[in-house]
């Protein structure tokens, strides 16, 4: 179903609508809710945001926000068209049962896959949200990584996460710690990269996209994933580097 056909619950595009839920392609700079509730910044869905009870009122009737994306991030995004199938599907989030998958281009190598861990603490003050690693503390933050391509010239690699917990900022936050920053970042980014792949490759925003999202649906039990194709900026931009690739 196509977004024209549902003007006033979402402008953007719809992926996959059932009685039950609504998923969405959320677009890099669209925000996933209104920071107030009095904004009139543009958001995923349309309507007054409740922030209490994660909650459009949308023309079309209530829509329920189920987890969020930076704004900064594009890619899929989950909502529930009723009170109880958003508290099942928030359940699913709480016990981490909804595996998401995340594309990013990052400097560096990691190497083939592997698995980071870390204690992530975040502040906010004065509308300013940043969260850091905290050494020697025990793991509240997980995600695992394969490389699925990897440009020795520019000395970038292309990164399909498994993120296993939903930190704030997590992966830009764990890439960055190891000196792997997230391309395009522009609050833990590494800026003289930043600068140079905007000049040579067009990359003008976070090179991080929601590309998938599986769960056992909350009416039905069967599984159903739902993947987001990748932004044609950020996909212009791998195919300037002449990266071959494909999510696994």
């Amino acid at each position: 179903m196509s977004s024209a056909e549902s003007p006033a619950i979402t402008t953007c595009s719809i992926l996959h609508r059932d009685r039950f839920i609504v998923i969405v392609n959320k677009p890099a700079g669209v925000l996933s809710h209104p920071n107030t509730a009095r904004s009139t910044e543009h958001a995923a869905f349309e309507g007054r945001y409740d922030l209490e009870e994660k909650c459009f009122d949308s023309p079309a009737g209530k829509v329920w926000l189920i987890h969020r994306l930076d704004q900064d991030t594009s890619g899929v995004l989950l909502a529930a068209l009723d009170e109880k199938t958003a508290a099942k599907c928030r359940a699913l989030f709480d016990e981490d049962a909804i595996q998401k998958q995340y594309l990013t281009l990052v400097r560096g190598n990691p190497g083939k896959e592997g698995t980071w861990l870390d204690h992530l603490a975040t502040t906010r003050e004065k509308g300013r949200v940043r969260t850091g690693v905290i050494k020697g503390r025990l793991p509240n933050a997980k995600l695992d990584f394969q490389t699925l391509a990897h440009h020795a010239g520019e000395k970038v690699s292309l990164l399909n996460i498994d993120l296993i917990t939903g930190k704030t900022h997590q992966i830009r936050v764990q890439a960055s710690s190891r000196q792997h920053h997230v391309l395009g970042d522009d609050v833990y980014g590494h800026f003289d990269l930043n600068r140079k792949l905007k000049k040579d490759l067009g990359l003008k925003r976070l090179f991080l996209h929601a590309h998938r999202l599986t769960l056992k649906h909350p009416a039905s039990g069967q599984k159903l994933s739902v993947e987001a194709p990748l932004a044609e900026d950020l996909a212009k931009v791998l195919d300037r580097l002449g990266l071959d690739w494909k999510p696994t």
